[in-house]
This record gives structure tokens, sequence and C-alpha cells, in this order.
């Protein structure tokens, strides 16, 4: 009966630092975001470089494998449908298909390996029953910013006046469902 648990802890805990494999749906990234939605309305493909380039700045701090999932009809005619920048993977659907096919594709293959990035509903429904960590375009953008600003040297701690004394109670809280927990450690990880 102990060998049981002791597993069961062992196999939570290797889920807990297994790595993440970020799966960003592309477009609604770039057109969620205010600097980047700029730059893709002058011109698509440097919308697309601006993302890469944001995403390899903070792939340089944080060591996860990230793929970024972009509607094919928009690519590039001399690319192919698999591609690297920086050590950004780039996927571009194949003609009829959707880049949300290929995100749940990847959610169905990763499951609960996955974080996926994107506001739309139907992908982060499909991922989340897939056991795929979720988190929305925005939240996201606001990590890479986070991170790029610490890389800089713009400490964003230095307002912090640490701890407060306090005499106000804390009870015990809710707790979240398994999945829940799971997602916010992967969110905590970027």
């Amino acid at each position: 009966m102990t060998t049981l648990t002791v597993s069961s802890a062992f196999l939570s805990l290797h889920e807990v630092f297994m790595s993440i494999h970020i799966i960003i749906d592309g477009y609604n990234l770039i057109r969620q975001s205010r600097s980047l939605s700029d730059v893709d309305q002058i011109n698509i493909q440097r919308g697309r470089e601006a993302l890469l380039e944001c995403l390899a700045d903070y792939g340089k701090v944080r060591k996860h494998r990230i793929t970024v999932v972009f509607d094919g009809s928009g690519a590039p005619s001399f690319s192919t449908p698999t591609d690297r920048f920086r050590g950004i993977e780039i996927r571009f659907s194949r003609r009829g298909q959707s880049a949300d096919a290929v995100i749940k594709k990847m959610s169905n293959r990763l499951k609960e390996k996955a974080l996926v990035v994107s506001s739309d509903r139907d992908i982060i429904e499909h991922a989340v029953l897939q056991g795929a960590a979720t988190i929305s375009s925005p939240e996201f953008e606001k990590i890479i910013l986070n991170t790029s600003e610490n890389i800089d040297g713009h400490d964003t701690t230095k307002g912090e006046k640490g701890w407060i004394p306090t005499t106000k109670k804390k009870g015990p809280r809710r707790r979240l469902p398994k999945s829940a927990r799971r997602s916010r450690i992967k969110i905590q990880k970027l």
C-alpha cells in the first residue's frame, strides 16, 4: 500500500517538474497585442517577425520548448510547413487546414505537457479537455514583456516594501481541482 502512495507522489512531483511545451496561436497573439497588431496591419510578414523576435528573447531566459502555429494561407510562398527561428519552432497549417486544427492535434498528442496560448474559446476548451494548461494571449504577452524588462536591467520589484505585518486572519481556502492546480503550476513556470 505504501508503495502505491510513494509512486503516486513521485508521479505528481514528476508532473510538476516536467518540461513545458508552449503552443502559441500565432495570429491570435499578434492581433490581441497592441504593438504587434499595429505592425501586422502594415505588413503581415513583419508582424510575424516581431512576434518571433519577442519569443526568441523570452526563450533565452526561459528554456521552454516553444512552437508558434500560423494559418498557412498567410505563409510566405517559399516557406516549408515547419521552420525554426532562433530556437522557436514555426508551423504553418497546410492548404485546407486551419491553425486551430494543428493546435488541437498538438494538444491531443502532448496532453498535460502542453501549455496553449490563445484567446480562442474553442481551442481553449479543447486543450483543457486534453489536460493541457491554457493562458490567454494578453496574459502571455504581459509575461513576455515582464521577462524582457527584467533582462534589460529594469527591476520591477524596486517599489515593493516586502512583508507588512497584519492582524487580518486568513482562513482555509477552497482547494482548486487538480487540473486547475497543474495549470497554475505551469503558468507560474513562465
